[in-house]
């Protein structure tokens, strides 16, 4: 049986190795706040069960327009990391948490999937489980500059996973004014074992000012590439490119059936490693029925936004027999251009035939397949 899922995000420091006014959890990263990136991660995660942020003293209206339209609960944090878990541990309690939790820093903007799904079958047999590397470098003390050997040592990464009870029994139980390098410090010194699974360079923290300049070393160009098809039906509206065309076929789907919108929407999500548009506006979700398909378009040029990209050039080619594309291309050029909001010089969209052949030359369908170069942005 699946055990519900808490997760702690610590957000509660000064960030003070970053330098400057703004805690760095607050400070913009590849395109929005930090610590939206370390949330918005989990707030999409359907095994998530809840999630709460320890944030700062006086932080509670900046973190609120921060995570704007999260479902998130907040603790105020204490002066240590240790004081801020305990308290968002004892919060949980309260409102009766049972299961697991995640505790996780809020530095860390990318949590990869293959992470959680290991620290969670890791927790079916230890009462707690952690990411870790190792060290790649030598290593000396720096003291007397004496070897100390890698093979042995690890580097500890978040999110750090616990049975719930586990974890704050041993917060209860830790000594005051003690400090603790972590949370599996202190599991293992109230003798639970703690299991070790592969972490993820993704995981890295943002602790200097470089990591921010650095932008995760991002490529300059990203390319991603969308197809679509919808059946044709008599009496069904007909739109391309968020134009609405009269002829007496039209595409049938659960949206309007926007062919050429829909490869591209894909195209833009692939670029950035966004999966497909289904993922993002599932068919069988009525809210999405006959919706227009320039909202699935534009919130995909505003991930790409957010992710620190822009729109380079889009190439679409629809393929029909009927009805004719070409006195309909600039109309089409400049919808598209309007919704990404992007100059129309960067769109093309072009047409074709299949000669007869297959479900589009017999006039059964319309499909469309899209490529979409990303830049990067400051």
């Amino acid at each position: 049986m699946a055990q519900d899922l808490h997760v702690l995000i610590v957000a509660a420091g000064s960030g003070s190795r970053v330098g400057g006014d703004v805690p760095k959890q607050y400070r913009r990263h590849r395109g929005k706040p930090l610590l939206r990136w370390s949330v918005e991660g989990f707030a999409r995660d359907e095994r998530v069960t809840s999630l709460t942020v320890a944030i700062g003293e006086g932080q509670i209206e900046r973190a609120r327009d921060v995570l704007d339209g999260l479902d998130i609960a907040y603790v105020t944090g204490g002066a240590t990391r240790r004081d801020s878990v305990r308290s968002g541990l004892e919060q949980l309690a309260e409102a009766g948490a049972s299961g697991f939790v995640f505790i996780h820093d809020a530095a860390r903007a990318d949590v990869p999937d293959h992470v959680t799904a290991a620290l969670l079958a890791a927790l079916e047999s230890a009462p707690g489980a952690i990411p870790a590397l190792p060290v790649p470098d030598s290593m000396i003390r720096a003291a007397d500059g004496a070897i100390v050997e890698r093979e042995a040592l690890r580097r500890v990464q978040t999110p750090q996973a616990f049975h719930f009870d586990a974890i704050l029994a041993a917060h209860r139980d830790w000594p005051d004014g003690r400090e603790a390098s972590d949370d599996a410090q202190m599991l293992r010194a109230a003798g639970g074992e703690v299991a070790l699974v592969a972490g993820d360079e993704r995981l890295k923290k943002v602790t200097f000012e470089e990591d921010f300049i650095d932008q995760r070393g991002l490529p300059a160009l990203r390319i991603g590439t969308g197809y679509d098809v919808h059946r044709l039906v008599r009496g069904e509206e007909l739109w391309l490119c968020g134009v609405q065309i009269d002829h007496e076929f039209g595409l049938s789907g659960h949206s309007d059936a926007d062919v050429a919108l829909h490869a591209i929407t894909d195209a833009v999500l692939g670029a950035i490693g966004a999966g497909d548009i289904g993922s993002h506006f599932p068919p069988g979700d009525p809210q999405w029925r006959g919706a227009r398909s320039d909202r699935f378009l534009a919130h995909a040029v505003n991930l790409a936004t957010e992710a620190s990209y822009g729109i380079g050039n889009i190439d679409c080619t629809i393929i029909c027999e009927a009805p004719r594309i070409g006195p309909l291309r600039e109309a089409m050029r400049h919808s598209v251009a309007r919704i990404i909001g992007a100059d129309p010089a960067r769109i093309s969209i072009k047409a074709t035939t299949t000669e007869g052949l297959g479900y589009t030359g017999r006039r059964e369908a319309i499909a469309a397949q899209a490529c979409v170069l990303l830049e990067q942005r400051n």
